[in-house]
């Protein structure tokens, strides 16, 4: 695992954290930036963030966040990856993996794995739930390795890319 500083946010340290998050995202999608899509990462840093049960990790090298997980609680009953299993598991109360991003340099050091540990480990939901791009199966197949499997596709936004819906029980397995 990486040799790093990871610290846990909530909802009240968004002010303290929006820039931080907004900056690792701008360069681990350096290449990406000019799609519309990622231009407005910093209207779902808000919405996340604006979130009572907001919960986020960030990795620091020193002063410098180098990476960062987070996500919230989903609404009870409410849980849109149900659509997508019949009949839905029985326990179902779920948290929703909304973000993973790491600086470039930092990437193939085990940082997004120790992130997504650090934000799901501990966590009091039985599942958990994330989108990823389909058009990146090395991604995927990342989640599928930490115990995350695919249970369906969907395109949350009309100019979004079509993502995999992977679900898991909590805590992730190995932990």
């Amino acid at each position: 695992m990486a040799d790093v500083d990871v610290r846990r946010f909530t909802h009240k340290d968004l002010p303290n954290i929006r820039q931080a998050l907004i900056d690792v995202h701008a360069d681990a999608y350096a290449d990406a930036m000019d799609d519309d899509f990622n231009q407005r990462f910093p209207w779902f840093v808000d919405h996340w963030g604006g979130n009572p049960d907001f919960d986020c990790v960030i990795a620091y090298d020193g002063d410098e966040a180098v990476g960062f997980a987070y996500g919230a609680a989903a609404n009870p009953y409410r849980e849109w990856w149900r659509e997508h299993l019949e009949p839905a598991p029985e326990k179902a109360r779920t948290f929703s993996y909304s973000e993973l991003a790491v600086r470039t340099k930092w990437r193939k050091t085990g940082l997004a794995e120790q992130l997504s540990r650090a934000l799901l480990n501990g966590r009091d939901e039985d599942l958990a739930v994330l989108l990823v791009d389909t058009e990146h199966p090395r991604v995927q197949a990342m989640y599928e390795a930490w115990g995350f499997r695919k249970v369906g596709e969907r395109q949350p936004f009309p100019d979004s890319p079509v993502y995999a819906v992977m679900l898991t029980e909590l805590p992730l397995p190995g932990t």
